[in-house]
């Protein structure tokens, strides 16, 4: 059997986030890694993973540092959908295959569950469905008394959901052949081509089940979809302290904490798990980690900086700064006083504007997103939920309320203003600054 991976799509929901979602890493590699071996612990080997013209280059480089998998690799020229993505893939296909969405974290039971039922079971297709306690953003699964699909209705209106089953895009087809015949059959203005021939299938006698599953399952839409993510590979981790991690007698370590290779924890930081730390990063004197918080590699959580709960990325500089449940981003630098706030006075919960519409974050604590490569000056404050596009600088003693578009600049001075921003920085600067801040250490 072939695992297809669906790495063609380009999301539009995930800004300041600008890279893929499957390319975010957790604990030192990236979400797509995980994925195969997920994929591999549950008997799978043989993949074809579709990629676009952007991103299959980098998703050919993760594969090769996979041992034991052979990957066919298929090229989705546009971003037109599941069927569009299973037609450019199709003289890798044939026979029994397993269609996977990437972007969607779930434990490897869900992989058990359809493998095994498919051994047991001689229905044409078999498809997952998640039992939620709330609206969900998605595709819902209409079944009978046998738990075969009779229909799939795609983002019903809030209260018009046909049932509460959402269906989690880990399909196994028994016959790839038969199911792009049905694809090229559909007729619809809609990016539904993929659903609109199940429901075809099933129209013409063949049997889908619907397979329950309650386990754990994190779908990426949204930024702050990270955050459950981030908590998922935490909690399953083992803590870990590399031989070459360099810790002070007086700082304080608790709980599940990871520190890769090459670690520095000075004087009177404090770590408190669960806590990832990323390869030759530096925690400074007086600095506070804690609660589920993520920091890629070769950052500097400087002196009297407090992270919270947050996703950071690599390369990133922190000094005296608070950063509460928060997406930072690669190559992001906050001056000294800067302050990402994550609670609203009224203690409400924060929404964000996707859009032309006001989404829920479901959190009543929920910081900035800012994307890769800002600039922070000192003294400024991101109010919660304030997000920040990439390659783009908020002057300092600034108060941010509202979101800042990609490769801007917001001062104060004289007065609020936005502009182009045409900066270019030397990075060597910051280079030799980090060489002579490892040699002080």
């Amino acid at each position: 059997m072939k695992a297809v991976f669906l790495c063609g799509g380009r999301g539009k929901r995930m800004f300041p986030i600008a890279e893929d979602k499957f390319f975010l890493d957790f604990l030192g590699r990236p979400l797509l890694e995980h994925q195969i071996k997920a994929a591999c612990e549950a008997g799978l080997s043989h993949f074809v993973i579709i990629g676009n013209p952007d991103n299959i280059e980098k998703i050919e480089q993760i594969t090769k540092t996979i041992p034991g998998v052979k990957v066919d690799f298929a090229l989705q020229k546009k971003s037109l959908g599941i069927a569009d993505a299973l037609k450019s893939a199709e003289p890798f296909l044939g026979g029994q295959l397993l269609v996977i969405n990437p972007n969607d974290v779930f434990s490897s039971s869900a992989y058990t569950k359809i493998l095994t039922e498919a051994k047991q079971s001689t229905a044409s297709s078999y498809i997952l469905g998640y039992q939620v306690q709330k609206y969900f953003p998605g595709g819902y699964l209409q079944i009978n008394a046998q738990n075969e699909l009779l229909h799939i209705v795609e983002k019903p209106n809030p209260g018009e959901e046909p049932s509460n089953l959402v269906n989690i895009l880990i399909h196994c087809h028994n016959n790839s052949e038969e199911l792009l015949r049905y694809i090229e059959t559909v007729r619809t203005t809609r990016d539904d081509v993929y659903e609109c021939a199940l429901d075809n299938m099933v129209k013409a006698g063949h049997k889908i089940k619907v397979i329950p599953y309650n386990d754990f399952w994190a779908p990426i839409k949204y930024p702050w979809h990270i955050f459950r993510v981030m908590e998922y590979f935490l909690d399953n981790a083992q803590p870990y302290i590399a031989s070459s991690a360099r810790i002070s007698e007086k700082a304080n370590i608790e709980g599940k904490v990871i520190l890769s290779d090459n670690v520095k924890v000075l004087e009177s930081a404090v770590i408190r798990g669960p806590v990832y730390i990323g390869a030759n990063s530096i925690i400074g004197n007086n600095a506070l980690v804690r609660d589920y918080s993520h920091i890629g590699s070769n950052s500097v959580i400087g002196y009297s900086t407090e992270v919270k709960h947050s996703y950071i990325g690599d390369n990133c500089w922190f000094h005296s700064n608070y950063i509460g449940d928060s997406v930072v981003d690669d190559d992001c630098s906050l001056g000294a006083g800067t302050v990402l706030a994550n609670f609203r006075l009224d203690e409400g919960k924060i929404q964000i504007k996707i859009g032309d519409s006001l989404v829920d974050t479901g959190y009543d604590k929920l910081g900035a997103i800012v994307g890769q490569g800002c600039r922070i000056g000192v003294n400024a404050s991101l109010m919660p939920g304030v997000r920040v596009g990439p390659y783009s600088f908020v002057g300092p003693q600034l108060c941010l309320r509202q979101d800042l578009g990609a490769n801007k600049m917001a001062l104060l001075e004289p007065r609020y203003q936005v502009k182009d921003n045409e900066t270019r920085l030397d990075e060597g600067k910051r280079r030799e600054l980090l060489r002579k801040l490892e040699n002080q250490t």
